[in-house]
């Protein structure tokens, strides 16, 4: 039941920002892509504090190493994957334009999929080889633009479990994009729904100095995925 009504909050929160949103879609049918960004990015962040905020108000977060995000660039934010509510989470704490890949099942979900839209979210059909290339090539043509993402190269929840390996194929992208990764540590979320339905949890998020992709070697690259997997691995 409090899962419920938490579905039907989110729902109507989002109803509550039509008019916010159609500020935001003449922004950009007019081109007006800076104005958009400014105006779009303060109100995700809000939302995303709306949503951690509905897992009661004994949920604390600690942030550390908001410094190590780079000002004047995109980045991709590589991280950990416990649950539902690291998306959320990150959108909260980070500064900054901040985009993701998602299942194509997300567009179909009503007022989101047009913020998300806004946001240059890019939506993958794993089904479709073809679909999953061209998805692949406009979320590096984004990080260009300077919108930075978030990767998740477990490719599937922990949910509490111990980290499962990340798969090197994730990091193409960065690589592609040449834009530097930021490691992020994310500790707790799994508590606040996927180990005994909405709850409240302390959350951790870790941000750990940036590595550069520009000019990196094959070999360079090969050995790369497993030293970000350590890098927040130790910080858990």
């Amino acid at each position: 039941m409090k899962t419920l009504i938490a579905a039907i909050k989110i729902l109507i929160n989002l109803i509550s920002y039509n008019k916010e949103l159609k500020t935001a879609q003449k922004l950009n049918k007019e081109g007006k892509i800076a104005e958009r960004d400014a105006f779009v990015n303060p109100l995700v962040q809000q939302w995303a504090k709306f949503i951690i905020g509905i897992t009661g108000k004994n949920t604390t977060v600690s942030v550390t190493g908001t410094e190590n995000i780079p000002k004047d660039s995109a980045c991709v934010f590589i991280g950990n994957h416990q649950g539902y509510f690291d998306i959320p989470l990150l959108l909260s704490c980070v500064n900054k334009p901040i985009a993701f890949i998602a299942k194509k099942e997300i567009k179909k979900v009503p007022f989101l999929n047009k913020w998300m839209d806004l946001m240059q979210c890019t939506f993958l059909d794993r089904n479709n080889p073809r679909q999953t290339v061209q998805a692949m090539a406009e979320a590096v043509e984004n990080v260009k633009k300077g919108y930075s993402l978030v990767i998740f190269p477990e490719g599937h929840r922990s949910k509490g479990k111990p980290m499962q390996d990340f798969k090197p194929g994730s990091f193409k992208l960065a690589f592609r994009s040449e834009a530097p990764i930021v490691p992020v540590t994310i500790d707790g979320t799994w508590k606040l729904f996927e180990e005994k339905g909405l709850r409240s949890a302390d959350l951790r998020l870790i941000i750990h100095p940036p590595v550069e992709t520009k000019g990196l070697t094959r070999e360079e690259q090969a050995e790369l995925p497993a030293k970000i997997q350590k890098t927040i691995a130790d910080a858990l």
